[in-house]
């Protein structure tokens, strides 16, 4: 296998891992009522509320939240809605890096601005809303282990790059990958 078959399929196994995971993320964001109420019964059962009292209470007034928003306010769920759809619109951006990644390098790029976006809005809106300082690191946490993948990307991206325009002699067109 060439240097940039090996590159190209690396950066492709690399963006599929990550839209799988924005995937994921995403669809979870749907039934968030019903996956909280199956999350508390799950660390119940595993005793967490001797070990870990702190986290429990926090699950119980998320879900004693989403049960009164759900009861009361559906309407108030539709933001998760769209967040999960935000997701799933995301992840189809990082189509273009898997066909043409050095083309569409800025898409990967856009993706490691938003991963580093996430560390600031933890810092700010979760105080601001009421968040435990626990749980916006874990909120962080997504933001720098999705930007895991996408530099690896950009890395091997870049070097695609650099094979792709060595192998095109002054003047000529650069092929596709």
């Amino acid at each position: 296998m060439s240097e940039r078959a090996a590159l190209l399929k690396g950066i492709r196994v690399w963006l599929v891992f990550f839209v799988v995971c924005l995937v994921l993320s995403g669809v979870t964001a749907f039934p968030l009522v019903h996956e909280l109420r199956w999350t508390e019964e799950v660390l119940r059962s595993l005793g967490a509320p001797d070990h870990l009292p702190g986290l429990m209470e926090w699950i119980e007034r998320v879900r004693d939240g989403l049960d009164t928003a759900d009861t009361d306010h559906p309407f108030l769920l539709y933001g998760t809605d769209w967040l999960a759809f935000a997701h799933l619109v995301i992840a189809v951006a990082f189509l273009g890096p898997y066909r043409d990644p050095v083309r569409n390098v800025w898409v990967v790029e856009f993706g490691l601005i938003a991963c580093a976006g996430i560390v600031p809005l933890a810092l700010i809106c979760g105080p601001i809303r009421g968040i435990p300082f626990w749980w916006s690191v874990i909120d962080m946490a997504f933001g720098v282990f999705g930007a895991v993948p996408l530099y690896v990307v950009r890395k091997k991206i870049k070097r695609l790059e650099v094979l792709a325009e060595a192998a095109v002699p002054a003047g000529a067109a650069a092929p596709a990958p």
